[in-house]
């Protein structure tokens, strides 16, 4: 596939392009795997405009819409990159200098000032924000592999979606806040009633069921049978697919006024606050929330087709000479906490 340019006041307009996707990690995602997960639906969509997407990733990685070519940690980067390459999109910092034209993914958080590379795209404006950029890109999925939801059915639980044993998501958090109303019950997708991860945790309650870390039409399932996704984390959430995926399914989300959250969760689709009280309060009026709303809104702005878009025109700009951050980002404000305040 060639390189096809023309030449629009001094600046080059790419119409096909061979791109390079590189990611620590096995594509397509079985389960979790969100970095996988957006990459995987990036290329597609890549590949629906006409582009040429080649992914470099780790062994067992398989792929029916573009070419993969297996990381080889004995060689370099560039060594690995395909002549004809136009645009490199990494996904992890790179060990050495990048000879071909190329941007790079944030996806996590740090609590260092580090500079992070000019041509760096963090997944939120509060991520791009708290490391003194404004150069971010929302991640979005493609919708048609979910399936269409069914939004009128009858839902009798609430769900928590991620991993459980991770302090900063606070699933003790998600349990304070069902427990505190009369009825309601939990299911935990991404947990287990007993957890050795983080020191000792038995979950005795018996309106919480948990069923591990799950994925594709199991997760899906019982997505569709929620009545809202109980997301109360003590950090600042990057972006948060738990989030999306969960609004897609008419599910509205019960959660912390942190990271990206305010961004993503409109009164019209949820709930913040750091107190476990308000929260469980809000719960128990989760009929005042529109499924439809939070289906629409979401098969609206967080898809892959925008993904797709947004990432092309930062492509564009760094095959134009520009530099998508004037200065190298950096965090503005390191977090002396440990875990952010709840109650």
């Amino acid at each position: 596939m060639a390189l096809i340019f023309v030449q629009r006041s001094e600046k080059i307009e790419y119409e096909i392009m061979n791109i390079l996707i590189a990611a620590n990690g096995i594509i397509p995602a079985v389960k979790y795997g969100g970095t996988q997960r957006v990459i995987w639906y990036l290329g597609k969509e890549f590949t629906k405009m006409g582009h040429k997407v080649t992914f470099l990733v780790e062994r067992g990685s398989y792929c029916d819409f573009a070419s993969i070519i297996f990381i080889n940690h004995e060689k370099s980067l560039s060594e690995q990159i395909p002549p004809s390459t136009d645009i490199v999109h990494l996904n992890f910092k790179p060990a050495e200098p990048v000879r071909k034209p190329y941007v790079i993914t944030i996806h996590g958080n740090c609590n260092d000032f580090n500079e992070f590379d000019n041509n760096s795209i963090f997944v939120s404006q509060n991520h791009a924000n708290r490391f003194g950029s404004n150069s971010f890109v929302y991640n979005g999925l493609d919708w048609d592999d979910y399936g269409k939801p069914n939004l009128i059915n009858t839902r009798n639980y609430f769900h928590f979606l991620g991993k459980a044993a991770w302090k900063v998501k606070n699933f003790k958090g998600a349990i304070d806040i069902i427990n505190a109303t009369p009825n309601e019950r939990l299911k935990v997708l991404g947990g287990y009633r007993l957890s050795l991860n983080m020191g000792f945790r038995f979950t005795i309650s018996p309106r919480i069921q948990f069923y591990g870390m799950v994925g594709g039409t199991k997760k899906n399932s019982l997505l569709e049978g929620s009545k809202g996704l109980i997301f109360p984390v003590r950090w600042h959430e990057p972006f948060g697919l738990a989030l999306i995926e969960s609004l897609y399914f008419g599910c509205p989300v019960f959660g912390t006024p942190y990271g990206s959250l305010p961004e993503i969760v409109n009164p019209e689709v949820g709930f913040l606050s750091n107190s476990a009280e308000e929260l469980s309060k809000e719960v128990e009026n989760v009929e005042r929330f529109s499924r439809t709303r939070c289906h629409e809104y979401t098969l609206e702005t967080f898809n892959s087709k925008k993904m797709a878009e947004s990432y092309m025109e930062k492509y564009l700009k760094v095959l134009n000479g520009e530099q998508l951050n004037k200065l190298p980002p950096k965090l503005v404000q390191k977090q002396t906490k440990k875990l952010l305040d709840w109650k």
